[in-house]
């Protein structure tokens, strides 16, 4: 059911009318209500899995209870443990099994050993990376005692499977969205109106940008021994706005989702493509899972309190593994351990907190020396963008090899100059209003005409079903 489609649309119109009348503000019958509808919402994909996180959620449920009530130091690492190993345990067997035997078949091959096997058909369960760390930090923040664990089954579980991140995030932490399930919502016009203006630019970002520069990515990423490097370096330009596009709008509807139902999710991208280097670009770049990994791995291993030789591997580490969340495939790690070779120069000379107001604060146009930190990181992202996008690592290669060719001069085979000016409007409009959690904002902050407004609103309602013909799936539902 994709956020995009006339389904969750009847979807979402019931839910939400059931949730604010039919539950009369009852906040276990509302509760009860997001579990149904959030199970129904995962089920609609394969139904199979609503057994998988239930499981998951009902583990750390107990073992959440189980530490709250013993303080002996090896049963409560007994416990963590147990939840680490069952739920990463699933996390590796449905995303890594065949990676990891292919890789072991490959090698002994190397040596000259054929080895017999069958590799299994595994069907991955969407969004199983995301609700396995959201599950996880909960357990382990009840280990650090820095979490009250919940007697409330129901909250629980809606507070792991709340459909609207559920599939691909923001990654949640405990402490910020499982209170609010505890507490009693009421209703609230103008959260529920930026809500919608923020899902109105989050389907504009999927549907209009993403989408449309998909079609030519695709077709010169998966064609590219036929094109020049000036063509390769549009597909990648394209390639980058479009997985920008998809999953940065797919938090937008999310977020504003969640405000239509009382909720308030953290922000989980922030302009990212404005940053003056890798750091700050880590820091606007899906959020919630770049300080999951801070607060669970990084500071874990020394952080940057150690010496230089551990920093490195701390930084090189956190970066690697994060590559290798999002796929079973040596270009995702490759695609991490690159922008850890980004980071290092700045950690290593301690500039990783040099940015930390948004670019030309308080100007409307960027100085020299901010443009071409902003160039630069666009440019490194989109290199290292290359690898996530490529079938693998030969692919992803011969691609940035014909990019610095000879060719990289001649005239593009593909130049769809439609596409240059919406990504122009589109970065335009996002430049105005990179000061708020969405662009829209400024409509109230800049006290537009109500006239000018809704003739906007109207414009981008079009302009998403105009685009709208040509679905796809959002790329982080295969993460």
């Amino acid at each position: 059911m994709l956020f995009n489609s006339f389904e969750f649309l009847v979807f979402a119109i019931v839910v939400f009318a059931l949730y604010w009348s039919a539950s009369k503000k009852n906040i276990l019958i509302q509760n009860i209500l997001i579990v149904l509808a959030s199970y129904l919402f995962y089920g609609w994909w394969d139904w199979r899995f609503l057994s998988l996180i239930l499981f998951s959620s009902t583990l750390d449920f107990l073992i959440g209870i189980k530490l709250k009530n013993t303080e002996e130091k090896k049963v409560r690492k007994l416990l963590l443990y147990l939840s680490l190993l069952l739920n990463l345990g699933f996390l590796g067997f449905f995303k890594y099994y065949n990676f990891f035997i292919d890789n072991f078949i490959s090698a002994f091959s190397n040596l000259g050993f054929n080895l017999d096997y069958h590799t299994l058909k595994i069907i991955l369960p969407v969004g199983i990376s995301f609700y396995t760390f959201q599950t996880l930090s909960y357990t382990i923040d009840v280990y650090r005692k820095k979490l009250e664990p919940t007697n409330n089954y129901i909250t629980f579980l809606a507070f792991v499977s709340f459909f609207p991140q559920l599939v691909a995030g923001p990654i949640e932490r405990a402490k910020n969205l499982l209170p609010q399930f505890l507490k009693r919502r009421k209703f609230d016009y103008d959260i529920a109106i930026d809500g919608l203006r923020q899902i109105l630019w989050g389907l504009f970002k999927k549907v209009v940008i993403a989408d449309t520069c998909a079609q030519y990515a695709n077709q010169i990423f998966n064609n590219s021994p036929d094109y020049s490097g000036s063509t390769l370096v549009i597909g990648a330009v394209f390639f980058a706005f479009q997985i920008y596009g998809d999953f940065s709008g797919y938090s937008d509807i999310a977020i504003g989702l969640a405000k239509l139902f009382g909720f308030d999710l953290k922000i989980n991208f922030s302009y990212p493509y404005f940053s003056r280097d890798i750091a700050e670009f880590w820091r606007r770049w899906h959020i919630s899972l770049s300080t999951w990994f801070r607060d669970y791995l990084y500071i874990p291993l020394g952080g940057s309190r150690v010496n230089t030789s551990r920093k490195i591997f701390n930084t090189l580490v956190i970066f690697t593994v994060s590559g290798f969340w999002h796929g079973a495939n040596w270009t995702f790690i490759i695609w991490g351990l690159l922008n850890g070779l980004y980071f290092l120069p700045l950690i290593l000379t301690k500039k990783n907190r040099k940015h930390i107001e948004i670019v030309a604060h308080n100007k409307m146009i960027p100085n020299f020396r901010e443009l071409i930190g902003i160039a630069t990181t666009f440019f490194l992202t989109t290199i290292a963008w290359i690898f996530f996008r490529a079938e693998n690592l030969q692919h992803a290669v011969n691609f940035i090899s014909k990019i610095f060719s000879e060719s990289l001069l001649s005239t593009p085979e593909v130049r769809p100059r439609p596409v240059f000016y919406l990504l122009f409007i589109f970065v335009l409009i996002e430049w105005v209003g990179r000061k708020y959690i969405h662009p829209l904002q400024t409509l109230n902050v800049f006290k537009i005409p109500i006239i000018l407004k809704w003739s906007i609103y109207l414009i981008l309602i079009c302009t998403v079903f105009y685009y709208s013909g040509a679905k796809q799936e959002f790329i982080y539902f295969q993460f």
